[in-house]
């Protein structure tokens, strides 16, 4: 199995949908090394990035779920480190 390590941008638009995110990234905490969050009041959105280090799949499936939340927009950006795992 192979690993990379990741960013994650988030911003979110409607603060109805935070519940669900929490959640997801709840879910994915395993692979999460880090995460901060910059709420812009002024313009009525947060900011969160994650850092991920998983199997690119696991990425793809976390960044697609939030992208499919309402008012949520997701992007990930890989590194190109790959470590390699023995399963």
């Amino acid at each position: 199995m192979e690993i990379r390590i990741a960013a994650v941008t988030i911003i979110v638009e409607d603060t109805a949908s935070a519940a669900q995110l929490n959640a997801l990234l709840h879910d994915y905490g395993q692979y999460i090394i880090g995460r901060f969050g910059i709420p812009y009041r002024e313009r009525g959105v947060s900011i969160i990035c994650i850092v991920v280090e998983a199997p690119q799949d696991q990425i793809s499936t976390l960044s697609g779920k939030i992208g499919r939340l309402s008012g949520v927009t997701a992007k990930a950006t890989y590194s190109n480190i790959i470590t390699k795992l023995e399963e």
